[in-house]
Order: C-alpha cells, then structure tokens, then sequence
C-alpha cells in the first residue's frame, strides 16, 4: 500500500498546486456548500482530486511474487517431460529406385528402402532395406543389404543381414550381424552371428564370427576366428590344465 498511498499524495498535492489561491477558497467554499442550492456544477480541480482517492482507495494491490513463485524449471527437466523417441528417425514404407541409367556424384541418404540399380559415387544410407545390383563407390549402410550382380568398392554396414549374391565383388570390409555370401569379398568381414560361405564364394581376408559354415568350393585366403562364439578356446583349455 505504500506505493499506492505515495501516489495519491502526490496527485493531490499537484492539483492543489496548479489551482490559484483563489481558487482553492472558492473551492473550499463551494465544498460546504450543498450543490442543489448551488445550481451548477462542482469545479473540476475537486471532482478530479476526489475521483483520484476514490480510485486509489478502491484499487487492490497484488502482493509481489516471492522467490519461489518465480521458480523456472531448468531445460534438464523440459527435455525428460518430453516423450521419448520423438527426436528419433522413423522408417518410412517408402521404396527409392535409382533406376540403370541414372549416375550420382555424391552421398546419398533415404529414410526408407533403396533400390540401386545405376551408380553412385559417394557413400549411401538407408534406414530401410538397401538392394544393390549397380554400382556404387562409397560406403553403405542400410537395416539389411543385398547385392545381386554388384560392383561395390567400399564397405558394407548392416544392422541385420548381408546377402552377397553370385558375380557380386566387394572391394571392403563387411559388418552384420548375419551374413550368406555366394560371391567375392576382398577385406574383412565382421559378423557376430552366423556366416555361411557358398560354394561359389571367394574371400580374401579376415572372418571373425561367431559360427562359420564353408561348403564344398568356396575358397578362403586369411584367418578365420569365432570370437564371437559362446565358447571360448583360449579359456577352456586353461581350465583343462587347471584340473589336471
């Protein structure tokens, strides 16, 4: 109320100060005296004066927000309240074809499946499926891959499957959780599942695995590993020599 009060002094004191001495001993006389008998109107330095206190008198006054009201909570807080996922990319059903004479320079990237069958030359990812019977000079990254026919120089990365088909070359490494290879891979292939080598499969390097099936015909130059298997060698005979 202190502000308040303040302001009504103050508005007072100016109306008093811009009225003349007369005018104030007229005023205070027309204020004793009853309007009717008057016959006019009351001067407007009153009227005004007296409205203004009615105003300050009848307003109300909000008490200040404290501290705790002002609480703003920190953008930790906003980003949890948020539901999860939402700044997560979604699959889309949606199927990209890159049709035979078509020639890209430059990556390319779709949140959906792809189908290649020109050339690119810049490394490609796909949210989705990624078949390959072009070529393509890059790296590759899809959910699951399958090359039929390809020409790939560059490594292949799938969050599921890898499918090399017949008369396919890689030139890269190869990662995937399972892979069937009928083809030619020259590079590494790191796959913590399965890999199952056909008869028609050249590789020239690394396998590691966690199991390896070689039909009769396929050839392998370089070493061969199941690190991933749920037996580990190294191990099982240190505790065959612990028991003897």
């Amino acid at each position: 109320m202190g502000f308040f009060s303040d302001l009504k002094d103050d508005l007072s004191q100016a109306v008093n100060e811009l009225m003349p001495e007369e005018g104030k001993e007229e005023v205070k006389a027309e204020e004793t005296a009853a309007p009717a008998a008057k016959g006019g109107i009351p001067e407007m330095g009153a009227d005004l004066d007296m409205d203004l206190s009615r105003m300050l008198d009848n307003m109300e006054v909000e008490e200040p927000m404290k501290e705790e009201q002002l609480y703003v909570a920190p953008v930790a807080e906003k980003i949890s309240s948020e539901p999860k996922g939402t700044a997560s990319k979604k699959i889309s059903d949606e199927v990209s074809v890159l049709t035979e004479s078509m020639i890209i320079n430059g990556n390319l990237a779709t949140e959906g499946s792809l189908d290649v069958r020109g050339s690119i030359v810049g490394n490609v990812e796909a949210l989705g499926k990624m078949n390959i019977t072009g070529a393509i000079q890059g790296n590759s990254q899809a959910a699951e891959i399958y090359a039929e026919g390809a020409k790939i120089t560059g490594d292949l990365r799938s969050e599921g499957s890898i499918k090399v088909g017949q008369s396919t070359v890689i030139i890269g490494n190869v990662f995937a959780t399972s892979a069937v290879i009928a083809g030619a891979i020259k590079g590494d292939i790191d796959v913590r599942g399965p890999v199952i080598l056909d008869a028609s499969a050249i590789v020239m390097g690394d396998i590691k695995s966690k199991s390896v099936q070689i039909n009769n015909g396929a050839v392998i130059e370089g070493m061969c590993s199941q690190c991933y298997a749920e037996v580990n060698p190294t191990s099982f005979f240190e505790e065959l020599k612990k028991m003897k």
